[in-house]
């Protein structure tokens, strides 16, 4: 029999256990395979002792309408790059590749779901000969190599649900609302819902805004007093003169930890004048979180079936792709060669100013 290990790796993301439990579904048809699953990304791999379940047909039925991982995930299991706490309480990072690579000779494949990190490790764990297929991840969609990634579609009907509440509250008091959705560096979610939501002004990474015209639209909607806005912001939104709102990363993380710019726009706003009543809510991982939409499930679906048939062929070195409307892949060089993000000038944003929306620039 031969062995698939699959893992989730980065952070958690609606239709992760669809791609799972296609991935299981499609080996099983061939009865020659055994599926394995990695607890928390290759940390399973790498602990004493090791984390790794058999992922029989009762563990996996039925979990593709759920959000989350069965299998768990983690951002701070970069084996290139893997914290080791040290006596004195520092991290310090150590390769442990060579280390990862020996463990992972008895699997005849491995299949990483993950985002652009993670596809980074695929590539540098098949150049020292591990038979390595990916799965793009990401709630962002900030993969070049695919038009669509699962997990957004989700993200996005998740921000506009919790837009739409905000936009009738944002009336019938006359304030100016904040909403953060998350993006690090590309602006996809902020800029589906400003659309799909009617808002007003709508912040982006990729566009940095100018305060004192987002002072003057605000201005421009109100009257005698009265009147209301609506703003979606990314979490790497940041001013022309200033720089993202950040904070120390987690002890392990290799990254620093974005959130908190809704408050402080509100705080510009208010510097620059703004005479309004504003409110702030903060998204999070609320957006990750729960059951995916149908798009998401169908999506991941495909690409747990297509990565899995592309072990049998023994075609790695690939990730699987949604390109013009069908499935397909890529190289690992492909995949990462740069991130997807929003353009000035694409008909998206385009599109959005003609109906109305300012992004400060």
């Amino acid at each position: 029999m031969k062995k698939v290990l699959v893992l989730t790796g980065g952070g958690d993301c609606p239709g992760l256990n669809a791609v799972i439990r296609a991935v299981a579904k499609r080996a099983r048809k061939e009865k020659t395979w055994e599926i394995y699953g990695s607890i928390e990304a290759f940390n399973g791999v790498l602990n004493e002792p090791q984390e790794i379940v058999r992922l029989t047909s009762s563990r996996t039925k039925g979990i593709h309408v759920k959000g989350g991982t069965i299998l768990k995930t983690t951002n701070k299991s970069n084996p290139i790059k893997f914290p080791v706490t040290q006596k004195d309480g520092t991290v310090k990072f150590e390769d442990r590749s060579d280390e990862l690579v020996k463990r992972l000779k008895g699997f005849d494949a491995v299949i990483n779901i993950g985002g652009d990190g993670s596809q980074k490790i695929s590539k540098v764990l098949f150049d020292k000969g591990i038979p390595i297929i990916g799965v793009p991840k990401t709630i962002d969609n900030d993969l070049s190599a695919t038009d669509m990634t699962f997990g957004f579609q989700t993200a996005v009907q998740i921000a506009s649900d919790a837009f739409d509440k905000l936009v009738t509250t944002a009336e019938s008091h006359h304030r100016v609302m904040i909403m953060e959705v998350m993006g690090r560096d590309a602006g996809w979610i902020a800029l589906h819902t400003a659309i799909a939501g009617g808002a007003e002004i709508c912040l982006i990474p990729e566009i940095p805004y100018d305060i004192n015209k987002l002072v003057k639209k605000i201005e421009s909607r109100y009257k005698k007093g009265r009147g209301f806005v609506n703003i979606v912001i990314a979490e790497g939104a940041k001013p022309k003169e200033g720089s993202v709102t950040s904070s120390a990363g987690e002890k392990g993380s290799e990254h620093v930890r974005l959130g908190g710019v809704a408050y402080q726009l509100s705080k510009q706003l208010k510097d620059a004048g703004c005479r309004a009543e504003i409110r702030e809510t903060v998204l999070g991982h609320v957006q990750r979180g729960g059951t995916p939409v149908a798009f998401d499930r169908i999506l991941a679906s495909l690409f747990g079936v297509k990565a899995m048939e592309l072990a049998i062929n023994g075609e790695f070195g690939k990730m699987v792709a949604y390109k013009n409307n069908s499935i397909t892949y890529v190289s690992f060089e492909e995949a990462t060669r740069q991130q997807n993000v929003v353009k000035k000038s694409s008909y998206l944003v385009q599109a959005a100013k003609g109906l109305g929306i300012t992004f400060g620039d």
